[in-house]
C-alpha cells in the first residue's frame, strides 16, 4: 500500500495542533482505503511547548512522528521534512498543510484522487471557482495575497496557475527529490513559489483543487509583509530573466526585431513609394518577414528541434503560413484601422505596426510556434483548459 504524509509545519502551535491532529485522526483518514496516512510535525523548537503536545499525541496515535530542528523559516522546516518523510517514513506522497485550521482536511481525498489520476502536484487553490479568502480579512492582507498572485501570474506567464502563494498541497516525492538540489536558498513563505515554479518549469503535472481559506482563530500569522514581498518580487524577477535568458525567447526576440525591420521598411517601399493599399502593403510585407522568421527560428531559435528533412520542411513552411495567417490579419487590420482613423502617414502606419506586434503578434505566434510548429510545449494551453474543465 502507498504512503501518504501530512507534514505540518509549526511554531508556537500548542492550541491549534492537539485539534488538527484530531480532526485527521478521527474524521479524515478513516475514509481514506488505498493509502496508508501518517503525520509529521516539523516544529522549530517552539518555545510554547509544541512538541510536549505532540509527544502526547504520539502515545495515543502511532501513525505520528515529530521533528525538531532550529527556526530557519518555514521553507526550510519543509524541506527538512520531506527528507524525513522520504528516508524515515517512506512517503510516496506528502502533503504541505498549516497547523492553524486554515486548510480545510475535508480536501485530502479529493488531493490524493488527483494524485491517482496522474498529477504530481495537487495546488488547494482560493482564487478560482469553489475557492474563497476569509472575508473578514483586512484589504492590506487581501492585496498582497491577491496581487502577489497575479504579479507572479503575469511575470512568470503562468497565467492557468491561480494560487502561487498557496501552503495547502500534494505532491508525489519524485517531484522533491528532482527539485531539491535548488530548494535550500528559499528559506522563507518565497518557497511556495519557487517550488511550484521549478515544478511546472521541470515539466510535472500539476492541477488545482478548489478550498475555502479559514482563518486562523488562535495564534499570530508568521508572514513578515515587507520581507515577504521584497523577497517574492527579488524571486519572481531573477526567475524570469533567467528563464528569458536560457530559453528560446531571447533567440526569438532577435530574430522577431530583425523581422520587425523587413516588415517595416518593406511597408514603407510597398505603401509609401508603390503607392500600394496599406491593408494589401502590410500584408505583403508581413509575409516577407515571416519567410525570414521561418527560415531563422528553425535553424536558430528551435534549433534543437529544427526541421531538416526537405520534405517536412515543405510540409511545415505551408503550416507555418497558417499559424501566421492569424498574425497577418491581426496586422492588416490594426494598419488599416489606424489608417483610417488618424490618416495614412508614415507615423500612423509604424505607430499601428508596432502596437500590433507588441501587443498581439508576439504572444501569439511564440505560443503557436511551440505548439504546433517546433512542439518544444508538449501541452498546451488548450489542453490545460481542458484539463481544467474536466
Amino acid at each position: 500500500m502507498k504512503k501518504a504524509t501530512v507534514i505540518i509545519p509549526t511554531y508556537n502551535e500548542k492550541g491549534n495542533i492537539e485539534k488538527l491532529v484530531e480532526i485527521l485522526e478521527n474524521d479524515i483518514f478513516p475514509q481514506i482505503k488505498n493509502y496508508e496516512m501518517t503525520i509529521l510535525v516539523v516544529d522549530d523548537n517552539s518555545p510554547d511547548g509544541t512538541a510536549d503536545v505532540v509527544k502526547n499525541l504520539m502515545k495515543k496515535w502511532k501513525n505520528i512522528r515529530l521533528n525538531s530542528g532550529e527556526k530557519e523559516g518555514l521553507g526550510a522546516a519543509y524541506v527538512r521534512g520531506m527528507d524525513y518523510a522520504i528516508e524515515e517514513m517512506g512517503a510516496d506522497v506528502f502533503f504541505e498543510m498549516d497547523a492553524d485550521l486554515s486548510h480545510d482536511p475535508k480536501k485530502i481525498p479529493e488531493f490524493l484522487e488527483k494524485i491517482d489520476e496522474g498529477f504530481d502536484v495537487v495546488i488547494g487553490a482560493r482564487y478560482i471557482k469553489g475557492g474563497s479568502i476569509p472575508k473578514n480579512w483586512g484589504i492590506h492582507r487581501k492585496l498582497f495575497s491577491i496581487f502577489g498572485n497575479l504579479i507572479v501570474r503575469v511575470v512568470l506567464m503562468r497565467f492557468w496557475h491561480h494560487d502561487w502563494t498557496t501552503g495547502y498541497r500534494a505532491i508525489r516525492k519524485e517531484v522533491f527529490v528532482k527539485l531539491k538540489p535548488g530548494l535550500h536558498e528559499f528559506k522563507g513563505y518565497t518557497f511556495q513559489v519557487s517550488f511550484l515554479h521549478k515544478a511546472i518549469a521541470d515539466g510535472f503535472k500539476v492541477c488545482e483543487v478548489p478550498f475555502h481559506f479559514i482563518d486562523r482563530t488562535l495564534g499570530k500569522s508568521k508572514i513578515a509583509p515587507r520581507e515577504y514581498i521584497f523577497d517574492l518580487l527579488k524571486y519572481v524577477f531573477t526567475a524570469r530573466a533567467i528563464e528569458l535568458v536560457h530559453s528560446p525567447f531571447l533567440k526569438y526576440a532577435i530574430t522577431g526585431f530583425i523581422g520587425f525591420l523587413i516588415n517595416a521598411v518593406t511597408l514603407e517601399i510597398f505603401a509609401g513609394i508603390l503607392g500600394w493599399h496599406p491593408a494589401i502593403a502590410a500584408a505583403a510585407s508581413a509575409e516577407l518577414s515571416i519567410i525570414w522568421n521561418f527560415t531563422v527560428n528553425n535553424f536558430w531559435t528551435f534549433g534543437h528541434h529544427k526541421i531538416t528533412n526537405p520534405w517536412k520542411v515543405l510540409v511545415k513552411f505551408p503550416q507555418f503560413n497558417l499559424v501566421s495567417f492569424g498574425s497577418l490579419l491581426i496586422i492588416s487590420t490594426v494598419v488599416w484601422l489606424g489608417t483610417h482613423f488618424f490618416g495614412n502617414t508614415t507615423l500612423v502606419r509604424q505607430a499601428s505596426l508596432i502596437f500590433a506586434i507588441v501587443f498581439f503578434v508576439i504572444p501569439y505566434s511564440y505560443s503557436m510556434y511551440n505548439i504546433f510548429i517546433w512542439k518544444r510545449w508538449h501541452i498546451s494551453f488548450l489542453s490545460k483548459l481542458q484539463e481544467k474543465a474536466g
